[in-house]
């Protein structure tokens, strides 16, 4: 008995102290604060260290990584040494043996410190944190951990993910912690339903609107999701847009980059975060001076610097152009063009560098690659001699239809590109697997081609018309399949212009159409893009537009009702219930206005005034100092393509706003504006209009009868003005003693006010004479748009008797002759019937 009694004793005394050993190791493992440190206690311990020590220390070692800026971490030198073979092979061992989290925290750690994903120790973990999910006990922490394993990995078709989207889909309404849930959203995103997408969103918004101070990085993630899934979801960015700019501060050049990269793929844009992003980083621009970070800088500012910024950045941009990576060239390449910056000294320095990189970039890399030089107009001939070499290599050997368009769109964009057989056979080859996108690309380039006499070889112009005939059938086939018409508008998303709006544009129209069923709330701003990107004007769509938009107006974001607006709008049509269509998306829009920035409150204004419609909420905020003021800052970081509409539209809505709501009492103020556009412009006297002045010369009875090209108050230009008095007779603007000056061919009137107050003789009439080409009318019919119709309006109120000729009347068979032209013009001055 006394034996076994000291048996026990020293049993627990050996035991007691393992434990305390084994607890110092831990604690000093843990306190550890260099690698080396770790490797010492690792090369000391071998023995004594159990499965919780080893993941530790992996864990401690990728935690002394995280704290260092990214260019000081040491990976290379952590997985090379002998001690941490050790730690893995040690980890391998003990897998089974290891806790939960243990098991998930360890393949985190390793994938961090950028182990590859087929070592065997990265296999045995996946393999055994796999079985612990399909027992259930990982915590939802660790699941998440786990999926965004899975996804570094890109295992994001796996069957293991399958399996967590599964678990995800049951505990959705458990999870109650938003960084959990953004990690689960991108790592799920490959493999879920669109209804569990919807339910995702619906979670992700319920989780932000908490409280509590929501991280950028969670936001970041959301906005990875909605990239992964191809969808811009105005709430869910909005949101994420808010925490971005509250977290403004702690923001790095790294951090802005990524989220301006999001938001350019999403199609979103925030004038308020630019402006947040170019203070920030204006005041720390000289920090910026190895290759990666400056890039980034070039990226984010030079689309909206100033002269001397950008001339800084430009300067910097060809000192540094040696040192530029493959990828980092096409990021300059892609910011010169969205600058439209042809700075011949950059784009020679670049074009020269490209040449060490060609051979890294993957097919659709040297697509864009090609895009960006066209579009720069380089003329290095030698650097596009290299390109159509590797373009036409991988053409041989692609097997994408995908890659295949697009490698005949941009070859077709290069100069003097001689057209060989192979590139039209293997055309038809991928023919019956493409989209409408990759129809239109291949139709276009084999136009060109022909056009330019590029196709030089034996029966060329045979085999180019039997592929045209070819691609004719298929995207017939294609519509009169089609049978889903979200599938459809995903499709026609991509399609622009040529080919397409030739042969397809009526077929597609009545296939959307024959699937009128379809539209719901939650597809009509796809199909109001689609409309007003074909300029077509299709009643049945339109009405059916209107009343699934009356009927769930609450659903619809208030930004994608501005759309909707813009397209009944621009094509001035009215649907059946006009006033409850416009009051019930007015409403909505009106108790939303915080929604919109403020240039886009003056878009929305301009698209209301062209309807005719002048809510005085939105009137008066638009017209307000303040308002003005910071549309002035916001322009600053504005595209120039957009800053100059929104200046444009500005204008139109002070115009509008001034000729029919005199009873806001908004002054004019565009005087300067508009004499500048119109001083700097090219002169618009162009042979049709020489053609009939000449004419109403004739008919009138001398050229002092009518005027070409005039101003009229508040500028707008018509091509021909006359007076006639009470007895129909023409006035000549010589008695008249009418002041003008000719500016380019415009008669410019010097003082508004004067011309408005300026009474014509009693009885007198004012003619305005408008000729209206195509782009006056919708696609398919003789309907006149917003904008003319607008014009006509606009005129009769400053006392014009508006005439406007269109052009399938003037340019008919009818009207071949000089002498019926003569008498038509005279039909319509003198009203006779």
């Amino acid at each position: 008995m006394l034996c076994l009694r000291q048996v026990c004793l020293f049993t627990l005394r050996h035991y007691q102290a393992r434990t305390l050993s084994s607890d110092l190791l831990l604690s000093q493992i843990n306190s550890c604060s260099h690698e080396d440190e770790v490797f010492s206690l690792v090369g000391r311990n071998k023995a004594r260290l159990s499965e919780k020590h080893v993941g530790i220390a992996l864990n401690v070692l990728w935690q002394l990584q995280k704290k260092r800026p990214l260019l000081l971490r040491t990976s290379d030198y952590i997985r090379s040494h002998s001690q941490f073979l050790t730690l893995c092979v040690l980890a391998e061992n003990k897998v089974e043996h290891m806790e939960d989290e243990a098991i998930v925290d360890t393949l985190y750690s390793i994938l961090r410190l950028n182990v590859e994903d087929h070592d065997s120790l990265a296999e045995v973990l996946v393999t055994e944190a796999w079985k612990r999910l399909e027992r259930q006990v990982l915590s939802l922490p660790a699941l998440s951990k786990f999926a965004l394993c899975l996804y570094k990995q890109r295992r994001h078709f796996s069957p293991v993910i399958g399996q967590i989207a599964h678990i995800v889909d049951m505990k959705l309404d458990s999870i109650q912690d938003i960084r959990i849930l953004s990690v689960l959203m991108i790592s799920i995103s490959d493999v879920i339903s669109q209804s569990f997408q919807g339910r995702l969103l619906h979670k992700a918004e319920q989780l932000l609107e908490v409280k509590n101070e929501v991280h950028f990085n969670y936001a970041r993630r959301i906005l990875q999701f909605l990239q992964n899934v191809k969808l811009t979801y105005h709430p869910l960015v909005e949101k994420c847009n808010k925490i971005f700019l509250k977290s403004a501060a702690h923001l790095d050049i790294h951090s802005v980059s990524l989220i301006f990269g999001l938001y350019e793929q999403l199609g979103f844009d925030s004038a308020e975060f630019r402006l947040v992003a170019k203070q920030l980083l204006s005041e720390t621009i000289d920090d910026y001076y190895d290759p990666e970070t400056f890039s980034k800088l070039f990226f984010i500012l030079g689309p909206m610097s100033g002269s001397k910024v950008r001339e800084r950045l430009l300067v910097t941009a060809v000192r540094m152009a040696e040192e530029f990576s493959s990828h980092q060239v096409l990021v300059i390449l892609k910011t010169m063009q969205k600058m439209k910056c042809r700075n011949s000294h950059l784009l020679k320095k670049m074009a020269s560098v490209l040449h060490k990189h060609l051979d890294s970039y993957h097919v659709l890399q040297l697509v864009k690659l090609t895009q960006y030089l066209v579009a720069l107009r380089c003329h290095n001939l030698e650097l596009f001699s290299k390109l159509k070499m590797l373009l036409f290599g991988f053409l041989k050997s692609n097997v994408i239809p995908a890659d295949t368009a697009a490698i005949i769109h941009v070859l077709a964009m290069l100069p003097s590109f001689q057209v060989e057989e192979i590139i039209v056979n293997k055309a038809a080859a991928v023919v019956p697997q493409c989209r409408l996108h990759h129809l239109n690309c291949i139709a276009t380039a084999l136009v060109k081609w022909n056009h330019h006499d590029q196709l030089q070889w034996q029966n060329s112009s045979e085999l180019c018309g039997n592929l045209l005939q070819k691609l004719n059938d298929y995207g017939f086939q294609r519509l009169q399949k089609a049978d889903n018409l979200n599938l459809l508008l995903e499709e026609l998303k991509h399609v622009n212009g040529g080919w397409f709006e030739e042969v397809l544009n009526e077929e597609t129209m009545a296939t959307c159409q024959r699937l009128i069923d379809q539209i719901t709330w939650a597809n009509v701003l796809p199909l109001s893009f689609f409309l007003r990107k074909t300029n077509h004007r299709c009643p049945s769509l339109l009405d059916k537009i209107a009343s699934v938009t009356v009927e769930n107006i609450d659903k619809i974001h208030p930004f994608e009702i501005y759309f909707i607006l813009f397209l009944f709008s621009a094509l001035n049509y009215d649907p059946p219930a006009n006033e409850e269509f416009f009051e019930s998306c007015i409403q909505r829009l009106t108790s939303n206005l915080s929604f919109f920035e403020t240039h886009h409150l003056v878009l929305l204004g301009h698209v209301l005034a062209v309807a005719g419609y002048f809510p005085p909420v939105l009137i008066k905020r638009i017209f307000n100092v303040s308002f003005l003021s910071k549309l002035d800052a916001e322009l600053e970081v504005l595209p120039d393509t957009l800053k100059q509409r929104v200046r444009l539209h500005l204008m139109k809505l002070n115009r509008a706003v001034c000729l029919e709501c005199p009873e806001f009492h908004i002054p004019w103020f565009h005087e300067r504006y508009c004499q500048r556009v119109f001083c700097n412009s090219s002169s618009r006297i162009n042979p049709l209009r020489h053609h009939v002045h000449r004419m109403l010369t004739e008919i009138l009875g001398g050229s002092n009868y009518a005027r070409i090209s005039v101003l009229t108050p508040y500028y707008y230009e018509i091509d021909f003005e006359c007076i006639l008095d009470e007895n129909k007779k023409p006035l000549s603007y010589m008695a008249q003693n009418t002041p003008f000056d000719d500016v380019e061919g415009i008669h410019l009137r010097h003082d508004i006010k004067d011309e408005e107050r300026k009474a014509l003789p009693p009885g007198a009439q004012k003619i305005a004479l408008e000729f209206l080409d195509s782009k006056a009318f919708s696609k398919n019919s003789r309907h006149l748009k917003g904008e003319p119709a607008v014009k006509k309006r606009h005129l009769e109120m400053l006392g014009y008797r508006v005439i406007q000729i269109p052009h399938f009347e003037w340019n008919s068979m009818v009207l071949s002759a000089k002498g019926e032209q003569l008498e038509y013009l005279r039909k319509h001055l003198y009203g006779i019937q």
